[in-house]
């Protein structure tokens, strides 16, 4: 990608992800984390940058979190540059992280970003501002990892060590490599719950779970070989036969189950996201949910 090239990619991004933050999001998102003004809060309390833009005044919803940070996780691994359809997983990611990255600016709230293999490949500390978050979006679309595989648990292991505040954390990530079959053998879906745990424990993780429809429906296009993006092994199917493309989408089906169940005990929310589908209105639901839950 030429240098014209990514930074019209980066425009792009800034106007589709602007788009939905002002259609729908920036409401959903100040709901969560500030609420209007009522009789008796403390003035101090205020939050005079909400205020301003929203034209009535706000509060922030928890004293502790009177500077609140975000921190995008990005999973940029070899599988994150699939796609089936007219975007990869990872242009798919960035739209998504790049939506809450502006809507967390017009809370002035402050945003970092980790990108991450089988090692954490990149780390810029949460700061504000427009052309902080431009710098977000530019390094989500360009950076090239060094390494190919996936390691969710040293991700957060790193940003459990290097972030002092409590955050939100964004994970995203396909968790092929971490809920698929070579993860039983390998304990990496024990690691990974446990990480997952651990950081939802000490900050507020959410799990952004990105699907491409391919990964769960096989094509009646004959003879096929599937490749793992992340460790170059092989499989060859007849996709002609309906007992395979049944078994396909079976045991696809069981392992995007047993995601779920893992993370239901965890107690951590997942949102899963298809790559055939709007993400905005999935976003709204979340932040409105979860405003309903804390008033509860």
């Amino acid at each position: 990608m030429t240098i014209a090239e990514l930074l019209e990619s980066v425009r792009r991004v800034e106007v589709r992800t602007n788009r939905l933050v002002n259609d729908m999001m920036v409401g959903a998102y100040l709901s969560h984390f500030k609420r209007e003004y009522v009789p008796g809060d403390e003035v101090r309390d205020i939050d005079w940058n909400v205020t301003y833009r929203m034209g009535r005044p706000f509060v922030k919803r928890y004293r502790e979190e009177r500077e609140l940070a975000m921190i995008l996780a990005v999973d940029i691994s070899a599988s994150s540059g699939f796609g089936s359809l007219r975007r990869t997983k990872r242009e798919f990611a960035t739209e998504i992280a790049g939506t809450l990255a502006f809507s967390a600016a017009r809370s002035s709230d402050k945003v970092g970003l980790l990108l991450f293999t089988d090692e954490v490949e990149f780390f810029l500390p949460p700061r504000k501002g427009r052309r902080h978050i431009l710098r977000l979006i530019r390094e989500m679309l360009s950076f090239v990892p060094r390494r190919r595989g996936t390691n969710i648990p040293a991700a957060l292991a790193f940003l459990n060590h290097v972030l002092r505040q409590r955050s939100i954390v964004f994970l995203l990530t396909d968790f092929l490599h971490s809920f698929g079959a070579a993860a039983i053998h390998e304990g990496v879906r024990r690691d990974t719950l446990q990480e997952v745990g651990l950081t939802n424990a000490r900050h507020d993780l959410v799990c952004l779970h990105l699907h491409d429809p391919r990964e769960s429906v096989l094509p009646a296009a004959g003879l096929l070989t599937i490749e793992d993006a992340e460790t170059g092994e092989l499989l060859e199917l007849d996709s002609s036969r309906s007992s395979v493309r049944e078994k396909f989408s079976k045991t696809n089906a069981e392992r995007l189950a047993e995601l779920d169940r893992a993370f239901r005990r965890a107690g951590v929310d997942t949102l899963r996201f298809s790559t055939a589908e709007p993400f905005a209105q999935t976003l709204q639901r979340f932040f409105e949910t979860r405003r309903g839950r804390r008033r509860g």
